[in-house]
């Protein structure tokens, strides 16, 4: 499977076919359908209708809300028509969504067990990894990891932890924006802005040393730089292609502002112009 070194992360409403084959186009090697995919993955297998070459990805689906059985069926459908494009990511979701979130990492485990089961392979598994604990699973159950909230210093400790051989494919948030004061209160007004309070994603901000004063309203200067690649395209490309230096597979790219498809295609164009990836 060719995931590409440089990934799309969009969620239902801002995703069609049409853009599909324009990112395709644009060089993105895979395209992952971000929050929570309902359970039958038709949308991943209409895009890859639409498509060549491209991968569709599910960042991710959600352990809680998405039936296993389900899941698994839709997998072998998608993987029928489709094979080797379709990868598999799983996640626990979050406390503060779902009332019934409880022993996250025994679900995690019982829900890898069930797809298994119903003949999903392994490496086509991914799981949303951030501690760990959870990074050891996804090294030892799964293909590897597809974690999003991260910084470049999460994706160096999650290759160590992963070691070599399994996937290491963070997503960072970015935005074609020059004026960094503006750019930053874009973030705030958004993810990763507006996620700074969940658990999750602040226990594994603090384990990277990040304070509670970097967590407040919505976040200190020094955080949201870490988490959004923010400036002209050129200055976003090498902020993201970074990742690869701290040991990614590919970047995933979460694109921010009014225009998400147009800001994916231009980090894509910035990112070409660079010559940074010819080397790899």
């Amino acid at each position: 499977m060719d995931l590409g070194l440089l990934g799309a992360h969009l969620r239902e409403h801002q995703v069609t076919p049409d853009a599909a084959v324009a990112l395709e186009h644009a060089g993105y090697g895979t395209l992952w359908l971000d929050a929570s995919p309902p359970a039958d993955l038709e949308l991943a297998e209409a895009l890859l209708d639409a498509t060549n070459r491209l991968v569709v990805g599910t960042s991710v689906v959600n352990a809680w809300t998405a039936d296993a059985a389900t899941v698994a069926a839709s997998y072998h459908r998608i993987e029928a028509k489709h094979p080797g494009r379709f990868l598999l990511g799983v996640g626990i979701g979050h406390r503060e969504v779902h009332a019934e979130y409880a022993s996250p990492y025994e679900t995690l485990v019982s829900y890898v067990d069930a797809l298994v089961r119903d003949g999903v392979p392994a490496p086509r598994i991914v799981l949303a990894a951030l501690g760990p604990r959870m990074l050891r699973l996804a090294g030892e159950r799964t293909a590897g990891t597809v974690p999003c909230m991260i910084t470049t210093e999460h994706t160096r400790r999650a290759r160590a932890a992963l070691g070599p051989g399994k996937l290491v494919l963070p997503g960072q948030f970015a935005l074609v924006e020059p004026d960094a004061a503006r750019a930053r209160a874009i973030a705030r007004s958004a993810p990763p802005g507006t996620a700074l309070a969940v658990t999750n994603y602040a226990s594994n901000l603090r384990r990277l040393g990040y304070t509670a004063e970097d967590l407040a309203e919505a976040g200190s200067d020094r955080l949201i730089d870490a988490l959004v690649a923010h400036g002209p395209a050129d200055v976003v490309a090498a902020t993201l292609l970074a990742q690869l230096d701290a040991g990614a597979d590919q970047v995933g790219v979460y694109p921010l502002g009014d225009d998400p498809v147009a800001t994916l295609l231009a980090v894509a164009e910035a990112v070409a112009s660079s010559g940074r990836l010819e080397g790899r």
